[in-house]
């Protein structure tokens, strides 16, 4: 047997050293757990806290003006990004202000929807209809107005054909709805205020003066 093989040192085992507080490794965790645990905060501190901001009380269509008895202040968890498109409550309404487009009822005031009377695109006009409107025909409601002429009469009336229904306005917001005496009553007419844009005027006037049947259809889910 040779012998210089069992004269070799042994190896020794490496030991393994307790970390210290400079160790790089153990302050990385540190600071990764502290990051970890301000950022959870955070969060939560976010998803609870809350702003106070503008909701209207009942629908308001264009044209409206806008004042304190129409509004409620209501606390709602609003981004940051989103937040500047609505009306804070600790920012006065502007003076004579007016809505340019329908806010429902509950809906958040977006600032967007407020200004002034001369910024509205739409016109009132009140359109007289024989039959009792629909349930859906509300203030904020979207309608069709429709418009059938009436039968000629006298010796005109042979050779005539029936004169076909039309559209005159479509999709247009109602205002106001004003009945007899509060209530529809047989041989009585109803008048349902509609906002019209300023090019669809012309043809509603000309068909108010005419003789004919004017009926506003409303847009299925518009009067909720």
């Amino acid at each position: 047997m040779d012998t210089a093989l069992l004269d070799l040192p042994a190896p020794t085992a490496a030991r393994l050293r307790r970390p210290g507080w400079r160790d790089p490794r153990l302050l990385a965790g540190i600071a990764m757990v502290a990051a970890a645990v301000a950022l959870g905060a955070w969060a939560v501190r976010t998803a609870q806290a809350t702003v106070a901001v503008y909701a209207v009380r009942d629908t308001l269509v264009p044209g409206a003006t806008v004042d304190a008895d129409d509004l409620l202040v209501v606390d709602v968890r609003v981004p940051d990004a989103a937040l500047a498109g609505y009306l804070p409550a600790d920012e006065a309404v502007p003076q004579d202000a007016v809505l340019l487009r329908t806010v429902g009822a509950g809906e958040l005031l977006p600032r967007a929807a407020v200004g002034a009377a001369v910024d509205v695109a739409v016109r009132p006009i009140a359109v007289p209809v024989d039959s009792r409107p629909s349930d859906e025909v509300v203030p904020g409601a979207v309608v069709d107005v429709w418009f059938t002429p009436a039968a000629p009469t006298g010796s005109a009336a042979r050779d005539a054909e029936p004169g076909a229904p039309r559209l005159l306005a479509a999709g247009v917001t109602v205002a106001e709805v004003a009945t007899p005496d509060g209530a529809f009553s047989a041989g009585g007419s109803s008048v349902v205020h509609v906002l019209v844009p300023q090019d669809g005027l012309p043809d509603l006037l000309t068909a108010l003066a005419a003789d004919g049947t004017l009926v506003t259809v409303p847009v299925p889910g518009s009067g909720r």
